[in-house]
C-alpha cells in the first residue's frame, strides 16, 4: 500500500531474530514522529522484546498499543528508566528534545536509539558526546533512508565488495511530501524546534555520503536553503542543498525539499546516484516512475553490462540485529558512535553555513 507521507513510512517487518525472547528488552517513548513505528518494527524483527511505551499524551500511547498489543503503557518516563530489565529506549521526540531525552536515558543506564535528526545544534552535539563519554552508553540514530531501505542496504553491500571500484561521487535526492499543512504539528514549522531542513531530513543524506564513500569526515563546500512555497510559515525551509568534499577524496551533493506533487503514488521519489571508477549505481528507493516494478530498484552499470537488481523483500535490514548484539556485547558493528555523530555534525554545519535563497 502506498504511503502518502514520509512520517508514516514504516517498512513491513522482515524478522531475523538474533536473540531469544526476553534476552533483549526495549521500550518506546515520546512518539512525536511516526518513525517510531519503523524503529519498533525493526527491533522486534531482530528478536527484541517490547516491554514499555510512554508518551505525555495518553492517546498516542494508546494508539501505539493498538499497533503493538504486547506493550504495557507506563505511567511516567521514570517508570521506564528505572526498570533494570530495559536495555534500550527507542524514541522519536520533537527534534529539539531528542538530545536532552537521550542524556536522561543514558544517565539512567540505558542505551538510546533516536529518530533522525538526533539533535539540532552543535551545542547539543557537544553535550551528547560528553554524556556518551561519561556513561559509556550508546546514542544510536535511525538514519532510515539507508538502514531501513533495501535498495540502500544492497548498494552498501555492492560498494563494499568493489562492484563499482573506488567511489568518486554521490548525489542524493530526498524529496518529501508535506501533505495538508494543518495536519502537521506546530514544531514542524518552527526552526528552533525542528532544526532546519538540512539538519533534519538532510541528515539522512550526509550519513549515506559517509557510508558509501567510506569516509570519516567531510568539508561543507557550499549550502543553501529557501522557502519557495510556504510564505505563511516563514521559518520553514522547504528546500535545501549542499556540496561536500569527503575525506576519501570523493565529493557529494544533496538536495532535499517538500515539493513532492500529489500525483506521485508515494511520499517521495528518493533517488541516489553513486559514481565509481569501474561503474555506477542508481537507487530508486520508494518508487520507479519508469516501470511498474515497485520500490527498491538498484540499477548497476559496469564493464559487464546493464543490470537491474530488485532488492525488495530480498536483502532485509541487518542493522537492527547488529544493533541488538552491539547493545548486549558492547560492540560497534551496526554503526560506530563516531559515524552516527559525524553525520549529524555535517548536517548541522551545512545548515549553519547555508545561504538563504530569495523566495522566503
Amino acid at each position: 500500500m502506498a504511503v502518502s507521507e514520509g512520517a508514516n513510512y514504516a517498512p513491513a517487518a522482515m524478522p531475523k531474530p538474533v536473540v531469544e525472547p526476553g534476552e533483549f528488552v526495549f521500550a518506546a517513548m515520546h512518539l512525536d514522529h511516526g518513525h517510531i513505528g519503523g524503529m519498533t518494527q525493526g527491533l522486534l524483527g531482530a528478536g527484541g522484546t517490547l516491554k514499555w511505551v510512554y508518551d505525555p499524551q495518553p492517546e498516542r500511547a494508546a494508539a501505539f498499543k493498538e499497533q503493538f498489543p504486547e506493550v504495557t503503557i507506563a505511567s511516567s518516563e521514570e517508570e521506564v528508566l528505572s526498570d533494570p530489565e530495559v536495555h534500550l529506549v527507542a524514541a522519536a521526540a520533537v527534534p529539539v528534545d531528542r538530545a536532552p531525552l537521550g542524556i536522561r536515558v543514558m544517565e539512567a543506564g540505558k542505551d538510546y536509539f533516536t529518530d533522525k535528526t538526533p539533535l539540532i545544534s552543535l551545542e547539543q552535539l557537544a553535550e551528547a558526546k560528553a554524556a556518551v563519554a561519561r556513561t559509556g552508553k550508546k546514542y544510536m540514530v535511525y538514519y532510515s533512508e539507508r538502514i531501513h531501505v533495501e535498495a540502500a542496504v544492497l548498494a552498501t553491500q555492492l560498494i563494499q565488495k568493489g562492484a563499482i571500484g573506488k567511489v568518486l561521487q554521490i548525489t542524493g535526492m530526498g524529496p518529501h511530501r508535506m501533505g495538508d499543512p494543518s495536519s502537521r504539528p506546530d514544531w514542524f514549522f518552527e526552526r528552533a524546534r525542528y532544526g532546519g531542513i538540512l539538519t533534519d531530513i538532510g541528515s539522512h543524506n550526509f550519513e549515506q555520503m559517509l557510508t558509501f564513500t567510506g569516509s570519516d569526515d567531510a568539508e561543507i563546500l557550499s549550502s543553501s536553503i529557501g522557502n519557495f512555497g510556504n510564505p505563511e510559515h516563514p521559518e520553514l525551509d522547504d528546500f535545501g542543498d549542499a556540496h561536500v568534499a569527503l575525506s576519501s577524496g570523493a565529493t557529494g551533493f544533496v538536495r532535499v525539499d517538500w515539493f513532492t506533487p500529489s500525483g506521485l503514488r508515494t511520499w517521495g521519489d528518493g533517488r541516489t546516484f553513486v559514481v565509481g571508477t569501474e561503474g555506477y549505481l542508481e537507487l530508486r528507493k520508494y518508487v520507479d516512475v519508469t516501470t511498474d516494478n515497485g520500490p527498491n530498484q538498484v540499477i548497476l552499470v559496469d564493464s559487464e553490462g546493464e543490470h537491474r537488481l530488485e532488492a525488495d523483500g530480498k536483502v532485509g535490514y541487518p542493522f537492527f540485529g547488529e544493533l541488538v548484539l552491539d547493545v548486549l556485547h558492547r560492540t560497534e558493528n551496526a554503526m560506530t558512535q563516531e559515524h552516527a555523530f559525524k553525520a549529524v555534525e555535517l548536517a548541522l554545519k551545512a545548515q549553519e553555513a547555508a545561504k538563504e535563497l530569495t523566495g522566503r
